[in-house]
């Protein structure tokens, strides 16, 4: 995992606010291995205030991961097999809002078959010239702007939400 110190200059209390808001809206997080394992390494210890790690903590957690064998952070379950099928079903499980932070190759999966229902990027006003790629080589997916909102330190956030092929 790229280390984000490069984000520290442009951190806001009005940013970690939407942070947790967005994570208290959230009935469950998926991960794929790599960020499963450093929150796994980072979440379990962590405290604040906010109760933003306690969320964390206690929130179900579903790992996509082909590799790993077994997983031990608290509400924690692995996916090994069915992947596409599995999220579809966690889709539909009723009151679960699936939360994904970072993970850009199951993200890649989940926008290759259509399973994302809202996009929130944060845009941090710097060019770094490197960096995965949220979107593969030759994808398209049409969006529809459904909300902007800027901080005071420039960084945006920009949610979306598919838009219907015309």
């Amino acid at each position: 995992m790229e280390n984000p110190a490069w984000t520290f200059k442009y951190g806001h209390d009005a940013i970690e606010k939407y942070k947790l808001d967005e994570l208290m809206a959230s009935d469950a997080l998926l991960l794929g291995r790599v960020t499963y394992e450093a929150f796994a390494s980072a979440w379990p210890s962590a405290t604040d205030e906010q109760g933003f790690a306690d969320r964390m903590n206690s929130m179900s957690k579903y790992v996509i991961s082909t590799t790993l064998k077994t997983v031990v952070w608290n509400n924690s379950s692995l996916i090994k097999t069915n992947v596409v099928n599995e999220i579809i079903r966690l889709k539909h499980t009723a009151g679960e809002n699936v939360l994904v932070g970072g993970s850009c190759t199951l993200v890649q999966t989940l926008i290759q078959h259509n399973l994302v229902d809202q996009y929130t990027l944060l845009i941090y006003p710097i060019v770094l010239g490197s960096g995965k790629r949220l979107f593969q080589e030759g994808a398209k997916t049409n969006l529809k702007l459904v909300e902007t909102k800027t901080f005071p330190t420039g960084v945006t956030a920009l949610v979306y939400h598919p838009a219907n092929e015309s």
